[in-house]
């Protein structure tokens, strides 16, 4: 198949699969480094009851970088085939399902794309859910930051600190130039129900699926979270972040581990360098999450695995994986941008130190990081650089948004699960 050019577009990656897709390109603007990604499918002729990924997975495994292949805009449509991404749709109990759809229907400003996340929605053990019921907490991807606040200030000036006050342009800045692009309105009560909402960009919320920018956005969603509004462009970029979180759990792993040491290690990634897990976070929070989610956590990655060469069910919920420095070094050359561009930064930093040159090809580079044995530091640190400051950033932005009496009845809610955490 050829790659096609236009005077905009270039397409720079093509990918395959035998069954429901016949390519998935991405493609690349020239002018400003922004990307949309288009489909080209044929009805799938084969089907597997197992497994609730389509083949088309393997295509983004075996890809080439997806931080080379493109980031997206929302000048552009996108059509995903209906069956892309199913891994992502976990189940929930319908009526409670169909309770947090309808809230959405509270906000007269557009949402794009709403995700519903946490204890309040997937249970997690060591939670007394009839003593105290959780808050609902949500993620609302939109068009434009500061319309949208515009709109909802209007209509719910209540959800707001006094940072309301001052109007959306003040809030949409907060919003965008501190911590992670997210502006949360905590212990807002709709229908009966208390909830906790966060506004990003969808743009924003792209970049960091793919990139890893933050780990904010994207850490959260390596875990279940319930959609209750789809958009194909976060769908896709959501998929990449999945099989990038695998990547980077299968490479802190030995070649033998169990499905839950995988689990935990994916769900442990976002909180690396959080300084929340030192105070104000339930110590056990990993174990929590993964022991009462191995299901969900199975629908969400079982495919990814199974599309992975590399890897390889054995039994009883035992993986084993190909830990040769080829196989490792192919997985630090496909990382998101910025997690592998820090890796070798690392690594480039005690070539230097020895008077050793950088190779100049980047599958080279990338052996000589897994040779050196220190790989699985490197990315450790990198984690931790990445994740550190705007952690910090937002949680000080946090105290802003949700006003004093807000931010310290949310502090001190913390602080009870983490002194009573099993």
């Amino acid at each position: 198949m050829s790659v096609r050019t236009t005077s905009k577009f270039r397409a720079i990656n093509k990918t395959s699969s035998t069954n429901s897709f016949r390519s998935l390109r991405y493609i690349y603007s020239t002018s400003k480094l922004n990307a949309t990604p288009t489909t080209e499918h044929t009805p799938s002729t084969s089907s597997s009851a197992t497994n609730p990924v389509p083949p088309s997975l393997s295509s983004i495994l075996k890809g080439a970088s997806t931080s080379k292949q493109f980031r997206i805009t929302a000048r552009h449509s996108l059509e995903l085939h209906p069956k892309f991404g199913k891994n992502q749709n976990l189940p929930i109990n319908h009526e409670f399902n169909e309770r947090l759809r309808g809230l959405l229907n509270n906000f007269h400003a557009p949402i794009r794309y709403a995700i519903a996340y946490g204890s309040g929605v997937f249970p997690q053990k060591g939670y007394d859910y009839d003593k105290n019921k959780p808050m609902i907490d949500f993620i609302f991807a939109v068009g434009h930051t500061q319309h949208w606040h515009s709109l909802n200030i209007n209509q719910n000036r209540k959800h707001y600190s006094f940072l309301g006050t001052l109007g959306s342009g003040a809030v949409a800045m907060l919003q965008e130039n501190f911590g992670a692009g997210a502006y949360y309105n905590p212990y807002v009560k709709i229908d009966d129900m208390m909830i906790k909402y966060g506004v990003v960009s969808i743009d924003r919320m792209c970049k960091d699926l793919l990139n890893w920018e933050t780990l904010y956005l994207a850490g959260r969603m390596h875990k279940p979270v319930k959609i209750l509004k789809d958009d194909p462009r976060v769908r896709l970029a959501q998929q990449v972040n999945l099989a990038s979180a695998l990547r980077t759990a299968l490479l802190l792993l030995p070649k033998d581990f169990t499905e839950e040491n995988l689990y935990m290690t994916i769900s442990s990634i976002s909180y690396k360098g959080d300084f929340r897990t030192y105070f104000g976070e339930n110590p056990n929070k990993i174990k929590n999450v993964v022991s009462k989610q191995m299901n969900n956590f199975n629908l969400l990655y079982g495919g990814l695995i199974r599309g992975l060469p590399m890897v390889n069910f054995v039994a009883n919920g035992k993986l084993q994986q190909d830990d040769s420095p080829k196989a490792k070094a192919q997985m630090i050359q496909k990382l998101p941008r910025t997690l592998k561009y820090k890796i070798q930064e690392e690594h480039r930093m005690v070539l230097a130190s020895k008077g050793i040159q950088w190779p100049s090809d980047d599958m080279d580079a990338c052996k000589s990081i897994v040779n050196s044995g220190n790989y699985i530091e490197y990315i450790n640190t990198s984690l931790e650089d990445i994740i550190f400051r705007p952690t910090l950033s937002q949680s000080i932005k946090g105290i802003l948004s949700a006003g004093l009496s807000k931010s310290t009845k949310y502090t001190f809610s913390k602080i009870g699960k983490w002194i009573s955490s099993p």
